[in-house]
Order: structure tokens, then sequence, then C-alpha cells
């Protein structure tokens, strides 16, 4: 469990710097009943006062260590949806450790019963309760948040229009042969999980057999530096999606050094379908950067 260590001290660290917020906590609530949850997530939504008529949705996933309310506090989201007038639902992982189940057979797959299924029907409850626009529903997430985020995308892209990773891994790359339920996977970790993107592909595909409607267009964010989750799970995503897509990983339409800011470096497929930022010298994990995820987003 080093790299889980390694992964607390990380995250803790990053998500100190935003400090907490008394307000800002009695403004998060829990929904308690949201619909089938079998893994027992816990659902916690933010609506803003000036909220849109049909307001967008964005689901922010939390990492290892972190709570809703912890991402809440530490992420750009809750000021933004004050601007913009769109929801933010925060789920929060039922484990020892908040890990994601990103590991189980049920939670890659669609209406499978894990996790990935419980925000699913966070998302559908709260289309529907408050007027939401379905055609702008979204999720992103930090690390273990960024690999389920992968996984959403993976097994119901019938909710979501983009997704935003920062810092995870593909969907399926943590996936337990002995069927475990949030288990760690060290060659994953360590970026020993190498595929063709053909491959990792079909993961995609099996999450939910028979589906052949739209996709989420999708973003990731990874640091060359990250030891906690290798940097060449930022490769094997970038695969992942790009044969998805039916896109070459090793030719990106628009390569931009120094975008959005110095040494990173900006990747882009099929008009910012799938884009990638490579951070040079940036560890676990990259920040979040909520400007530019409204851009991506189109709020």
């Amino acid at each position: 469990m080093k790299l889980f260590s390694q992964m607390t001290a990380a995250l803790t660290a990053g998500f100190a710097l935003f400090g907490a917020d008394s307000v800002m906590a009695q403004s998060l609530t829990r929904v308690n009943n949201f619909g089938s949850n079998p893994s027992n997530a816990k659902m916690f939504i933010y609506v803003p006062r000036n909220l849109a008529a049909k307001p967008p949705i964005i689901v922010a996933i939390h990492y290892c260590t972190g709570t809703a309310q912890a991402y809440f506090s530490g992420s750009p989201y809750r000021q933004l949806a004050d601007q913009k007038g769109f929801i933010v639902i925060y789920p929060e992982s039922p484990y020892s450790g908040t890990c994601w189940d990103v590991s189980s057979r049920a939670t890659l797959t669609h209406d499978g019963g894990g996790n990935s299924n419980a925000i699913a029907n966070m998302v559908k409850y709260t289309l529907q309760q408050y007027n939401g626009d379905p055609t702008k529903v979204f999720v992103t997430g930090t690390s273990s948040g960024g690999m389920m985020t992968n996984v959403m995308a993976a097994t119901y892209p019938d909710l979501f229009a983009a997704g935003i990773v920062y810092s995870g891994t593909a969907a399926g790359c943590f996936y337990s042969q002995s069927g475990g339920t949030n288990a760690w996977n060290s060659s994953c970790a360590q970026g020993q999980v190498r595929s063709t993107p053909q491959v990792w592909a079909k993961m995609v595909f099996d999450a939910y057999p028979g589906y052949e409607g739209p996709r989420p267009k999708m973003q990731i964010y990874h640091g060359s530096a990250d030891t906690t989750l290798h940097a060449n799970n930022y490769n094997e995503t970038i695969k992942q999606w790009a044969g998805v897509f039916g896109l070459d990983p090793a030719k990106p339409d628009v390569t931009q050094a120094n975008t959005p800011q110095s040494r990173y470096t900006t990747y882009s497929w099929d008009n910012g379908k799938l884009i990638g930022v490579y951070a040079q010298g940036v560890g676990h994990s990259v920040n979040m950067r909520g400007a530019d995820d409204m851009k991506f987003f189109g709020i």
C-alpha cells in the first residue's frame, strides 16, 4: 500500500492550499434517496441561488482519502456554479480510504449495480428534480475520481456530453481478475499495463454492450513526474479514447507547446473531440483549471 500512502500525501498537500470555508460547508446538501444504490455511495449536491432555468450539471468526483466536502471546498466548481447557474453533484465513496471502485465488473458495466450505477442515478435524480439540461451533463475528477470519470464516460455515454480527467487511469486499467471491489492494482498504478487502442477501446464498448449512440468528448490531464499514477497512464488513456473515436493517438491534429501554461503541451484530435494536456515536471496531481473546464464543457 505504499502507493496508496503516496496518493494520500500528495493529494492532502495539494488540497490543503485551498483551505476550508465554513460558509461553503453549510451550502453542501446530502441527498439520501436518489434511486437505486446497491454500492451505498453517498450523494451531495450544490444548487446555487441563481439557478439557470434549465441548468447544466457537473459531477465532480473526489480523490482517494477525499470526501464530497473536501472536493467541494478544494475545487473551483462551487464559485463557478454561483457565476453560471449550474448544479454540481459531489459523490462520496462508501469505502474505507474513500477510493472509488474502478475494479469490479459491476462498476465497469452499465447498470451493473456498482459505484458507476449509483452516480448515474444521482444524475438522473438531479435532471428530474431541477429540470436539468440533459444535453449539458458533464463529469470530472481527480486521481481516483479521474479514474471514475473515465469509467462514467465508458459506462454511461448516453448521460454525459464531456469528461475531464485529472491524473487518472484508463477505464478498465484497475480491473480485478479476482472480482475485487475497490481493489488496488499496482501494475496499472505503476504504468505497467499497456495495450493497443483497439484493446482499450473494447473495454469501453464492453462497458455498455450494444450502445451505438454519441459518446462524450474527453480531455485528459497528466503530469510527467507523477509517481503515484505513473505518467504512462496518460498515454494509455489517450490510446483508449483515440481507439473509441477511431483516431490515431500518435497523430494529433494540433500540438501546442506551453499551452495552457509554461511547460504544458496540449494535443488535440478531431476538432477537440479528444484533448490531451501533458504537464512537464508536474507530479500527482495536476491542478484543476476551472475556467478552462468551463470552456471545454461549453458552459
